[in-house]
């Protein structure tokens, strides 16, 4: 058999492209494309010896590899003098959108590095938009569905972004009506419409004919997606020329964007938060950041405490949901109170605080995963126009995408180290309204250091800090000793 001397490079459909070269290099490529996992050693798939903690994107066997890792493989090929050969045309298109925008008729103005991403997408045909909250993510979806005008499969986490996402093309100006079909529970999933919008739970476990009939597929808030389910989704498109995410926030790790980028094209930075309220797109923004210090006697106790059995003291503390309980109180415009766990916190908080409101005769929410969209929905729509009402929010369901523009305060009660997390829930707050001149955010910290041992919930504070550092927010720490009888 003739040796090949080179890497050859096919495109099998819109999902994979096939590489042909010899055995020596295809290992190559794979330890090239092979991450191990973070977090590996906790998953029960690797305890168990299923699974080694790696991913693999390059396949030896099948000789596939995403088409949206082709920049990667030239760089690898270029790093080690491999010559390539590609046998399908890859080139992307130049677009200039400018014109047909003013077709649209918006009540909206596009900004300009709003049209330099849907230029980017349009050209590209596959791409990662990474453009924080309250950039208008949505506004360049729907002028890039508008211009492409084809069948169109729009995927999204949560039925409230469903919702909001119906919401927002009829704010523009679309015929929902005529265009739009929602798919979650209970909803059929087929439709003759132009354009199906569907959370990725609802359509996941359908067969790849279902799939086959969408030319443009858009991942909106992609970050949200269990990595399995957004791959069962993007690998049976395989028809879709056009693969546009969009997403506010990366978790940082290699192994997360490469996967990202891999279903749907390079990531492309639009713009950053920073430069939004430098423009004043968003409202000013700061950070008080409250480390509370428990009494030593506490501290020594918990000193070898694992991280449940600390995160379980400091949600069942009574003195700090009563510090928590009375922050949101002193805030005198709407509040916004995320936590974790429903039962064991977010009740115990929400009744502690409708305690007071219902003397005071304040408005307060209590949203959790339980909260049907409707609901969610109207309390949104309700919170716009309150002045000092206090939502009670489970991260799951407050920390990604819902837009409430009227949105003073934003309250951490548990700790988090998720950058993805963290980024989107302060995005909540950042949105501009004519009743708001600026938005604060109050990290809860908890520090239960012991001489030279350091607490877990505290190591997270610091990450978030390197975060908060990172994204140059105006960031400033306050230390309260917190009294427990």
């Amino acid at each position: 058999m003739e040796r090949l001397d080179r890497i050859e490079i096919i495109k099998k459909d819109e999902v994979y492209m096939r590489i042909n070269c010899e055995p020596g290099i295809a290992q190559e490529i794979s330890d090239y494309f092979t991450f191990t996992v973070p977090g590996h050693t906790f998953m029960p798939s690797f305890r168990q010896k299923i699974w080694d903690g790696k991913i693999r994107l390059y396949n030896v066997f099948t000789k596939l590899l995403y088409i949206g890792l082709l920049e990667y493989l030239c760089k690898f090929a270029a790093s080690r003098n491999y010559p390539v050969k590609f046998l399908s045309e890859f080139e992307p298109d130049e677009v200039e959108a400018s014109k047909f925008i003013s077709t649209l008729n918006l009540n909206y103005q596009v900004r300009d590095y709003q049209l330099s991403a849907i230029n980017h997408s349009l050209s590209r045909r596959r791409c990662l938009l990474l453009s924080p909250t309250a950039s208008g993510k949505s506004l360049i979806i729907y002028i890039i569905v508008r211009y492409l005008k084809v069948k169109t499969l729009i995927i999204v986490p949560t039925t409230s972004l469903v919702s909001q996402m119906y919401k927002d093309f009829q704010d523009y100006g679309f015929d929902v009506e005529e265009y739009c079909h929602i798919v979650f529970a209970g909803r059929d999933k087929s439709s003759e419409k132009q354009v199906i919008i569907s959370t990725w739970q609802s359509i996941y476990k359908l067969g790849e004919e279902y799939f086959k009939q969408y030319e443009l597929v858009i991942g909106d808030e992609a970050h949200g997606f269990k990595s399995k389910s957004l791959t069962a989704i993007m690998t049976k498109c395989i028809n879709a020329r056009y693969r546009i995410g969009a997403t506010g926030t990366l978790d940082g790790t290699q192994t997360h964007k490469l996967v990202l980028e891999g279903l749907f094209g390079k990531v492309h930075q639009v713009t950053t938060t920073k430069k939004l309220i430098d423009k004043k797109y968003l409202s000013p923004f700061s950070i008080k950041a409250i480390i509370l210090k428990y009494p030593d006697v506490i501290c020594d106790n918990l000193k070898k405490a694992k991280y449940q059995e600390e995160l379980n003291f400091l949600i069942s503390c009574e003195e700090r949901n009563k510090f928590i309980r009375n922050l949101a109180l002193d805030l005198s415009t709407n509040t916004l109170l995320l936590f974790r766990l429903v039962k064991k916190h977010g009740s115990v908080l929400y009744e502690m605080i409708k305690e007071k409101t219902d003397v005071q005769n304040r408005q307060t929410y209590f949203v959790y995963g339980g909260t049907d969209t409707e609901t969610r929905e109207n309390i949104r729509a309700i919170v716009e126009k309150e002045r000092d009402a206090i939502i009670v929010a489970s991260y799951g369901v407050y920390s990604t995408g819902i837009n409430i523009r009227n949105l003073h305060n934003i309250i951490f009660a548990s700790p988090s180290k998720s950058r993805i997390r963290n980024l989107q829930s302060i995005g909540r707050g950042l949105r501009k309204s004519k009743n708001k001149e600026k938005a604060t955010l109050y990290d809860i910290a908890d520090d239960l250091s012991w001489k030279a041992h350091q607490n877990y919930t505290l190591d997270h504070f610091n990450q978030r800090i390197k975060i908060y550092n990172e994204e140059r927010f105006d960031c400033k720490i306050y230390n309260i000793s917190i009294k427990i009888y």
